[in-house]
């Protein structure tokens, strides 16, 4: 990692910049209601955005404060820079997106068909989150995927969304989202700050733990990475990354779900509620359907993603059991 890059939380201003931004250029996702429960949750489909992602709220957001002809570079596991591209192009922004070698085909297929000035190399995230600030200082504005303030105010429009659409709900909200870098848990987080009826939950993949481990150690802290199919979700954090305290003071607990129940989840979105999911986009259901997330009123778990290639997905199809409930 670099030096610590000093970021600002989000303000309220920020917060509503961002919400003009994304309202003016993206339709509210889609909310299936199911039954609200862990069992049966509404399901917040981020998934059926235009890049197949919510990344692209944060992308509108961060792209739409860079002054017109600034370069900029940015590293992702792949939804992030789907976002960049796309956002990119609606907002006239030059961008060069900085992917590992590990990045999923099909993200890495969509971008190359997107035209965007892609850079593939690093055996890991990390790596590739290296070179990209190391392109940076050559003059070019860096913005990352989850430590910026930007972006978590443009992931925070999930929210807003939200608002309306469980308008009619009964009893207190839980809102299920999983964690890779932090930045949408530290979105809603925000959002449920000043909602005394809601709360938030993180969901990790058990092979990458970067931001539950900094919570406890109360800063950044180096974790071993394993191979995981929510490779979204997978890889360390940015030391000082503004997302552990936010994570720390507005998202009420943190979980870990294996890959056996991503898989899983996985196989239950695709035959019982319809949905192509990729893996990161999973983890919230599979800590829903594991028991690892419970209490009264709504759950809703957010489909943050359906970037899975279909070798990928077929696999999980035939390889996952139901989950578990692990209460």
């Amino acid at each position: 990692m670099t030096a610590h890059r000093p970021v600002a939380a989000p303000t309220p201003d920020d917060l509503e910049a961002a919400w003009r931004v994304v309202r003016a250029h993206l339709a509210p996702s889609p909310l299936d209601p199911g039954e609200g429960t862990p069992a049966e949750p509404a399901l917040k489909l981020e998934s059926l955005q235009p890049t197949g992602a919510f990344k692209i709220r944060g992308a509108l957001s961060a792209l739409s404060r860079v002054p017109a002809g600034v370069r900029v570079v940015t590293a992702s596991a792949g939804n992030h820079a789907l976002g960049i591209a796309h956002a990119g192009r609606i907002l006239g922004r030059p961008a060069t997106v900085v992917v590992p070698e590990t990045a999923s085909p099909a993200k890495v297929d969509r971008l190359r068909r997107l035209g965007v000035d892609l850079v593939v190399t690093g055996a890991t995230y990390d790596e590739a989150e290296r070179h990209a600030q190391e392109l940076a200082e050559a003059g070019a504005h860096y913005l990352s995927a989850y430590n910026d303030p930007h972006v978590i105010a443009g992931q925070a429009t999930i929210g807003r969304e939200l608002d309306a659409q469980l308008a009619g709900s009964r009893g207190p909200v839980t809102v299920v989202c999983p964690i890779g870098g932090g930045g949408l848990a530290s979105g809603l987080g925000l959002w449920a700050a000043g909602r005394p009826d809601v709360r938030v939950v993180g969901v990790e993949a058990a092979a990458s733990t970067a931001v539950s481990a900094a919570v406890a150690a109360g800063h950044q802290v180096p974790v071993e990475v394993g191979p995981t199919i929510a490779d979204g979700l997978a890889g360390n954090i940015e030391p000082g990354s503004v997302t552990v305290d936010l994570i720390a003071r507005h998202v009420h607990s943190l979980v870990t779900v294996e890959e056996h129940e991503i898989h899983a989840a996985l196989a239950h979105l695709a035959t019982a509620r319809g949905y192509v999911a990729e893996g990161a986009g999973a983890a919230a259901v599979a800590a829903l359907l594991t028991g690892k997330v419970q209490g009264e009123g709504t759950h809703v778990a957010i489909v943050s993603g359906r970037n899975i290639t279909p070798e990928t997905l077929a696999a999980s199809l035939t390889r996952a059991p139901h989950p578990r409930r692990s209460d």
